[in-house]
């Protein structure tokens, strides 16, 4: 009798043990994957076209854009860029280039609003004149490296007698790697 009460209690301590290690242990769930958004920072390419007014006349424009920006802040950009452009119309024809820095805030992770200043030139014919802009921007991320943008400056020469001589509204596209 001692021998099966030794028996049954062995196989029960050992049903004890083996249960005890299935015992059902909560697991910690799976954290939930948020996208990261639109990056912002890096290097950019673009293309613009629009229309400038030079005092009485108006032109057409085209152009490109290669810059790049980094967000110090989550929230505010800093970048720089350079443009070049044709402007034409039935009068003549020029080319714009510009060396540009810009500030701006995210106001939503797609959406940039920014500042824009720079130095240039433009050449017609032969002549060239020494130029700034200021101006800004609106910019929307569309997909995860495409964005487009529309822009207003105003540009003035150096040792001119008017603050700014043109204004140039622009749209255009970038590509951001």
């Amino acid at each position: 009798m001692i021998r099966t009460a030794t028996v049954v209690a062995t196989l029960l301590l050992s049903c004890a043990a083996a249960t005890a290690a299935d015992l059902y242990v909560p697991v910690t769930p799976e954290p939930i994957y948020e996208a990261a958004g639109f990056d912002w920072n890096g290097l950019y390419v673009g293309l613009h076209g629009g229309g400038e007014q030079y005092r009485l006349a108006s032109f057409a424009a085209i152009g490109g854009v290669v810059g790049f920006n980094f967000l110090p802040t989550d929230a505010l950009l800093l970048g720089v860029e350079a443009t070049a452009d044709y402007t034409w119309n039935n009068a003549g024809n020029g080319v714009d280039l510009f060396a540009n820095v810009r500030a701006g805030w995210l106001v939503t992770d797609p959406v940039l609003v920014y500042a824009l200043a720079g130095v240039g030139t433009f050449t017609s014919g032969g002549n060239s004149v020494n130029l700034y802009q200021l101006g800004g921007g609106v910019e929307f991320a569309v997909t995860d490296q495409v964005t487009v943008r529309g822009q207003l400056t105003g540009e003035g020469n150096f040792g001119g007698t008017r603050f700014f001589n043109a204004a140039r509204a622009t749209v255009g596209a970038a590509f951001h790697f």
